[in-house]
């Protein structure tokens, strides 16, 4: 892996490479089951999903200099809380976690999410995902009672942020 680390929008190229990181994270924690993003309708075309609403959606894709799509994360809208994005399939292949750019990663989101004009994020985790904790409560993410019912009903752990 290069130390060149750059962040940048998807791209339709990227779909395959990161449904597979989401799916191999996932799976390593036995949350490839139903009621988890394992099963997104949207998973393997995420370009499509995140460029039909850009005023809404976006999504970050990691690279290393060479191309090689490391990770990503996006946001969408979340009706459940006023002026609140939601902060969506944050992965990383495991051979660039613990480098920090978990944390990159999401700073982009929450970047976009203030000029998308969201005053809010909220987000939805599994206890079993004890990094991913640790991260969302280092980036000063609270953790609350679950605010609605969610589409991933195997979620366990819910977070906001104020931006």
């Amino acid at each position: 892996m290069s130390d060149i680390i750059i962040i940048r929008q998807i791209t339709a190229d990227d779909d395959a490479a990161i449904a597979a990181i989401i799916r191999a994270n996932l799976e390593a924690y036995r949350l490839n089951i139903p009621g988890t993003a394992y099963f997104d309708p949207e998973l393997d075309h995420l370009s499509t999903y995140y460029d039909a609403a850009p005023d809404r959606r976006a999504y970050f894709i990691l690279t290393d200099a060479a191309g090689t799509v490391l990770g990503g994360a996006g946001l969408a809208e979340f009706s459940g809380l006023d002026a609140c994005a939601e902060l969506q399939k944050i992965y990383l292949t495991d051979s660039t976690k613990g480098k920090g750019l978990g944390y990159a990663l999401a700073r982009a989101v929450e970047t976009r999410a203030r000029e998308l004009g969201y005053r809010r994020l909220y987000l939805e985790t599994h206890t079993a995902l004890d990094a991913a904790i640790h991260l969302y409560e280092r980036l000063g993410y609270q953790r609350i009672e679950q605010p609605v019912p969610t589409v991933h009903t195997t979620m366990d752990r819910f977070y906001l942020k104020e931006l």
